[in-house]
């Protein structure tokens, strides 16, 4: 086994070679001169922005405070590209240009000089230097759309100069993209800039082959990352969103200029909508698994008032691997799945058989969820099994990720086998058994879950079992000890009943009952990482048993009154 760990690494190592090493050779080196090309004379249309503005954030850029990334820089008059950021998040929100949005709260000729400004100094300081930060393929990506949608704005009673030197900027930027396009690895970035290059060809001059091309390209984009199931293959719920965001006005910019809409735009965006229901809970929050974070409503809302296939949710996605239980008032979403592959494993979490639970509208058992704005060392601790509530064993996360600079956080273990059960029965019982192998090649262990939804919704039971692969007890040898984590959420209250019950208890009243008389029961710190104002502390309940003599323990949660 340790053979084959060492040559999978290899081959994992060889392979990003290789990739550089092939991205460099196509690339070579880039520069503005040989990206040189004519300038277009007009903008043809603006998409819409779906996003919510925030005139208080527009008031601050104007005034040289940027409120980006989590952070806030005041600039003291300074162009805020020559000076040194406080975090790479913040830089990549800065050049991004996603918060142009805000910009549209502009109502007097005083914004619109200052803000073409902004625009001015970052051509002059970037607009030629291809490289870092502000050239990144996804930043560039946002920007070309933020451009595009918000130039309304940034062009009003602009002087023929600018107007000339934005256009130009907008030309290099987007050639560029049509450059290294396919040199990107797998994930949304790729999507992205597929979504930027179809809006730039209808959004600017460009000939019939052109915008057939950009199409066609979307159109294979789409049917590779969005599946079946309508789940993004990143398995992240929040993805959904985020692409809903981009191709509801891209749908629209094609009909309004009557272009033919791309041929699989429109049935991406019918299978994305079921999916996105599935993940979010009766209270309107999108479930946190594999680098979700937090959701504001007035975003969901803005991309669900579009919905043409409403309908009750999915019980499963059987594509990207979740389930979802559900009786009465009560919902419960499960992770049965692994990333889909090793390139998709760079932002996949190690929360295999983990579950959010929620009940009307409060969301009680959750996983940790991943940090907006935080820097790299929280992000890793996010995608740790012990993050999620699932199961962890001797303290070790179920995939093991790469520390390697080079190979970036990639998953460089084997990728778990998960198998899954359902069992229901309408009006009586909705559960699911899984079982994944993530533990077995260190400790030998199999683990298994059983959880299920009963007495029209105010019962969940659960067990959670550690066995040997042949599904036999262990002995000695494979001793080892397990903790069964159930992350609460931070609104939640709790306080003991007894040692083997706690009380949860909801904002509005409404309150649940946790029993397990298996294994030491505690309430221990936590830490949620997706609250919408940052990293905060809350509260978790553990289970920790020895997994010899003790493989099993059983739980339920019950809601009383």
């Amino acid at each position: 086994m340790l053979f084959s760990s060492e040559r999978r690494l290899l081959y994992l190592y060889l392979r990003e070679g290789w990739r550089r090493f092939s991205r460099g050779l196509s690339l070579g080196r880039m520069s503005a001169l040989r990206l040189a090309g004519s300038t277009p004379d007009r903008l043809i249309v603006a998409p819409t922005d779906l996003r919510a503005i925030d005139s208080f954030v527009a008031e601050e850029i104007l005034q040289g405070r940027y409120p980006l990334g989590g952070r806030a820089l005041d600039t003291e008059g300074d162009s805020p590209f020559e000076i040194d950021l406080p975090s790479r998040a913040f830089a990549t929100k800065l050049h991004s240009f996603a918060w142009l949005r805000h910009l549209r709260a502009v109502r007097d000729e005083a914004g619109f000089v200052k803000l073409r400004q902004i625009i001015d100094d970052w051509i002059a300081s970037h607009g030629r230097n291809i490289g870092g930060i502000s050239w990144e393929a996804d930043v560039v990506a946002q920007r070309i759309i933020a451009w595009l949608s918000h130039s309304p704005v940034v062009l009003r009673n602009a002087e023929r100069g600018f107007y000339r030197r934005f256009l130009k900027s907008l030309a290099l930027q987007v050639r560029y993209l049509r450059h290294i396009a396919e040199t990107l690895p797998d994930g949304e970035a790729r999507l992205r800039v597929r979504i930027a290059l179809a809006a730039a060809s209808v959004s600017m001059p460009a000939s019939a082959s052109v915008i057939r091309k950009a199409s066609r390209r979307l159109d294979l984009e789409l049917d590779r990352q969005v599946l079946p199931d309508g789940g993004h293959f990143s398995r992240n719920p929040r993805a959904g969103l985020e692409l809903l965001l981009d191709l509801l006005p891209l749908r629209q910019t094609y009909v309004n200029l009557g272009h033919d809409v791309p041929s699989r735009l429109i049935p991406a965006i019918d299978r994305i909508y079921p999916a996105l229901r599935f993940f979010r809970h009766q209270g309107g929050e999108l479930a946190l698994f594999n680098g979700a974070t937090s959701v504001l409503a007035h975003e969901l809302a803005s991309v669900l008032r579009y919905d043409e296939t409403a309908g009750e949710p999915f019980r499963s996605l059987p594509h990207i691997h979740f389930e979802r239980l559900s009786l009465g008032d009560t919902a419960i979403i499960m992770d049965t799945g692994r990333p889909l592959s090793v390139d998709l494993s760079r932002t996949a979490h190690a929360g295999c058989l983990s579950f959010e639970m929620s009940s009307g509208r409060n969301r009680f058992i959750i996983n940790s969820g991943a940090p907006k704005f935080a820097g790299e060392r929280f992000r890793q601790m996010a995608r740790a099994t012990a993050a999620h509530s699932t199961v962890t064993v001797n303290d070790t996360s179920s995939l093991r990720f790469s520390k390697s600079k080079f190979l970036g956080p990639i998953v460089t273990g084997e990728l778990p086998r998960v198998v899954v059960e359902r069992k229901d029965e309408p009006g009586v019982i909705d559960a699911a058994r899984a079982s994944h192998d993530g533990y077995l090649a260190l400790f030998g262990l199999i683990h298994e879950r059983d959880i299920g939804i009963l007495n029209g919704g105010r019962l969940v039971r659960g067990r959670d079992r550690l066995s040997r692969e042949d599904g036999r007890e262990p002995d000695a040898a494979h001793a080892a000890l397990a903790v069964a984590r159930f992350h609460v959420h931070p609104s939640i209250g709790m306080r003991r009943h007894s040692d083997s019950e706690i009380y949860l208890t909801a904002p509005d009243g409404e309150g649940w009952l946790f029993a397990c008389r298996d294994g030491e029961l505690a309430i221990e710190e936590d830490v949620f990482f997706a609250d919408p104002s940052g990293i905060r502390t809350s509260s978790q309940i553990t289970v920790t048993f020895t997994v010899e003599p003790q493989p099993e323990i059983q739980w339920t949660l019950t809601r009383e009154g």
